[in-house]
């Protein structure tokens, strides 16, 4: 593995990902895949520090995920989704909250007027 160059194991990574995807249920999968396209995308052209931390965390949402979906046998396997705590929330930029807010909104159908009145 240390013998990869940078753009193969991020091609590595991202092909994990997306078949890890395939494992999902639909409704996950629509909302998902669509995103982690855009992300590599969007940090295509990065700087090195950002590449390490953007592969970091790409890798523990792959790791994640393959335990979660039980890949090493159905009785491993573990809910979907993670919860996110107070320090979590605090790392992420004005427009991260806002992705965050809309994919709940897509995974929910909930928005706040919808919850205040319940």
């Amino acid at each position: 593995m240390t013998n990869l160059s940078h753009v193969q194991r991020v091609k590595m990574l991202y092909k994990t990902i997306l078949r890890l995807h395939r494992g999902l249920p639909t409704e996950i999968q629509t909302l998902g895949t669509p995103y982690v396209r855009d992300e590599f995308k969007r940090h295509k052209k990065c700087n090195e520090t950002e590449a390490a931390i953007f592969m970091n965390e790409w890798t523990e949402y792959a790791l994640m995920v393959a335990e979660q979906l039980g890949l090493k046998g159905p009785h491993t396997a573990k809910p979907l989704g993670k919860d996110l705590n107070e320090q979590d929330y605090e790392k992420f930029r004005e427009e991260q909250v806002y992705q965050l807010y809309e994919l709940m909104v897509a995974a929910t159908g909930k928005t706040n007027e919808n919850t205040e009145n319940k």
